[in-house]
């Protein structure tokens, strides 16, 4: 049987070569990398979400990177549309690399989620939180009793989101959840390494970006957007923010990230493993490229 479409996806926690491996694999194979990274589609936000340089994209075609302005909200499904319809451009004669660490991005696009069209309704969230989560879920149990078995009564994110979705759609979140997965190939490779070798990794990785500019990048944000800006409160950002607002030394924002991007690793690690399809590969490795290579190729011949 000859599939019209093929996809490799690449994953893992953070640090361990994601990118570095899918641009060789990409090179080798002529084919296209589609990010699966939720801070990678904003613009400016380069250095701390490792984004791709310049000279990477000029060798490689890269996909669904600074796409939004930081101001903006991309929803999931706005994501997997546009992952799927890239998909479908770029993975006919090769298969399509989608890499990075959002596990739900890939998840999305894997699994084919079905994923209720309704954005965000700020006005209609902050009405909703004002009523308390006991009554907010209270209300969820008569309007989505099956979306409510499966959230627990303390998880006011989650119920917010069910009411949003009844209220602005009219239809339970639990009619308009459930996947759909694709019918092409799929080979999922997933890349980890012992906790004490990615820690080091961590940590060189957070000095190479505070060297290259991270610290000036995140004054840049500030200046242009505000120092409340929602973007500039995730990782590395954070951190570098309090330093330049003084209060906490640069050693120690450094010390911060380096902790919190572990901690980051650990719930990857968690999120990606519950998913047995993933064929995994330790990134410390030698020869990790001719290994995961030889894979590829097997995937490629059974295409036909």
């Amino acid at each position: 049987m000859t599939f019209d479409f093929s996809l490799i996806t690449i994953c893992g926690p953070t640090a361990t070569g994601k990118s570095g491996l899918a641009l060789d694999l990409a090179e080798r194979l002529g084919s296209a990398i589609i990010s699966a990274d939720s801070r990678q589609v904003y613009k400016y936000f380069n250095i701390g979400t490792a984004k791709p340089t310049t000279t990477e994209r000029e060798l490689v075609s890269h996909y669904l990177v600074d796409i939004c302005e930081p101001t903006e909200i991309l929803t999931l499904a706005e994501y997997q549309e546009q992952a799927q319809d890239l998909i479908n451009k770029t993975g006919v004669t090769l298969p399509s690399l989608l890499v990075g660490g959002t596990g739900l991005y890939i998840k999305a696009v894997v699994k084919g989620l079905k994923i209720p069209r309704v954005g965000p309704n700020e006005k209609l969230r902050s009405q909703l939180a004002d009523l308390g989560q006991k009554q907010c879920y209270e209300m969820l149990k008569q309007v989505d009793g099956i979306a409510a078995q499966k959230i627990h009564p303390n998880d006011a994110t989650r119920t917010l989101r069910a009411l949003e979705v009844f209220y602005v759609s009219g239809k339970p979140i639990s009619q308009q959840q459930g996947e759909n997965p694709p019918d092409y190939p799929i080979l999922q490779i997933g890349l980890d390494c012992d906790v004490e070798v990615l820690g080091s990794r961590i940590r060189h990785r957070t000095n190479k970006m505070v060297e290259v500019g991270l610290v000036e990048e995140v004054k840049f944000l500030c200046e242009k957007y505000g120092a409340e800006l929602p973007l500039l409160d995730t990782l590395g950002y954070a951190e570098m923010k309090q330093y330049l607002a003084g209060d906490i030394s640069l050693t120690e924002a450094i010390d911060a990230t380096v902790l919190h991007t572990r901690q980051f690793a650990k719930r990857q690690r968690t999120w990606f493993r519950a998913y047995p399809e993933i064929e995994w590969f330790d990134a410390a490795a030698p020869g990790l490229l001719d290994k995961v290579w030889q894979r590829v190729e097997e995937f490629i011949s059974t295409r036909e």
